[in-house]
């Protein structure tokens, strides 16, 4: 599975944004997908997930209320919208995919794509 992370950029805080990744094959509601993003000196942490069928999602407790994770398993894509964004939400995005298991741990995951850079300024 090759993954293609897309809709990043610039925005003031209490903006919104809405990230894309786009996903190759035939069999992409067969992956749960998940979100991480790495912000400069930190460590990879967890965003959101959503399981094969889009029927479970999971996220970090600083994003509960603000971002919201979908699929659309016909497009290949699975999307975060990112409302009332704040500077500590500022980071580079990954998207990735698990076949066996999902979770918050970036061992969970199988693919991962190239990220997108998300900057809010304050």
């Amino acid at each position: 599975v090759q993954l293609q992370a897309s809709g990043g950029g610039l925005v003031q805080a209490g903006g919104s944004l809405r990230l894309s990744c786009a996903a190759s094959g035939r069999t992409f509601s067969r992956y749960a997908m998940g979100w991480f993003r790495q912000a400069p000196g930190k460590e990879r942490e967890f965003v959101a997930a959503i399981s094969g069928n889009g029927g479970t999602t999971s996220y970090v407790d600083s994003v509960k209320g603000r971002f919201t994770i979908s699929r659309d398993n016909a497009k290949n894509t699975v999307y975060l919208q990112m409302n009332s964004l704040k500077p500590e939400d500022t980071a580079v995005y990954y998207c990735a995919a698990s076949i066996s298991r999902w979770g918050p741990s970036v061992y969970d995951y199988d693919y991962w794509g190239q990220g997108t850079l998300v900057t809010v300024s304050s």
